[in-house]
Order: C-alpha cells, then sequence, then structure tokens
C-alpha cells in the first residue's frame, strides 16, 4: 500500500505548503526531457495527495538526485527530497530495502566504514 500525503511529507521533511509554482526547479533538471512529471509537478501532486500516479510512473526512477532542483528553488521547498521519497516508499512497497544482519556481512567491503552501514540502516528504516 502506497503511503500517504503525510507519510510521504514526513519522510521526506518538505513543506509542499512553501512552493510558490515558479517552476525554476524543473527549468533546472537535468532529466526534464526523460520525465513524465516534472519536479514542479511532483511538488504539487504531493500537496494534492496524488501520490498513487506518483508511485506508478516512471519519473521517480530517470530524477538523478543531483539537487540541482533544490539548489535553484527560490524558497527552499526541496522537490528531489519528496521524489526519493516517493521512490522509497515504492521499494517499501515491493519489499526490496530488507537487509537482515546476516546479508550485511556477506555483502559488506572490508574496506567500507561501519558509519555508511549506519545510515543506509537508518535511511531505509524511516
Amino acid at each position: 500500500m502506497i503511503p500517504s500525503k503525510e507519510e510521504i511529507l514526513r519522510i521526506s521533511g518538505v513543506n509542499t505548503r512553501k512552493c510558490m509554482k515558479c517552476g525554476k526547479c524543473s527549468g533546472t533538471c537535468p532529466s526534464y526531457e526523460e520525465m513524465e512529471y516534472h519536479p514542479h509537478q511532483f511538488v504539487d501532486m504531493v500537496e494534492k495527495g496524488e501520490i498513487e500516479r506518483l508511485a506508478a510512473s516512471p519519473s521517480i526512477y530517470r530524477c538523478l538526485s543531483c539537487f540541482a532542483c533544490v539548489e535553484r528553488c527560490p524558497r527552499g521547498v526541496e522537490p528531489a527530497k519528496l521524489i526519493e521519497a516517493v521512490r522509497l516508499a515504492v521499494i517499501r512497497e515491493q519489499g526490496k530495502d530488507r537487509l537482515t544482519p546476516d546479508d550485511i556481512s556477506a555483502l559488506a567491503d572490508p574496506d567500507l566504514p561501519q558509519q555508511a552501514v549506519v545510515t543506509a540502516f537508518r535511511k531505509y528504516r524511516k
């Protein structure tokens, strides 16, 4: 089950009501041409609670998470964080975000800092 608007806002930490729909975020997006919905549309759709439509869109996988949209926004809205939250919700729904501690020891590079492992656990347990 795809989470509600409130859950996406909680995961992302974004205030969609700050958006003034200027489109500067979309104007700077390097993936603009490949996306069905653009960064400013993501913000608007989340605000309207249209999470199911976003979750079904291939646009959530076309976002590069480069945060160019975040840098360009004059109001501090962070569209990339919303896209990442919806993408994470879809991955969780599909059950592809679960690792057991035993899985990690087999996958972990001995040179990988423990902090990276802890950070990954935190990210996928929001």
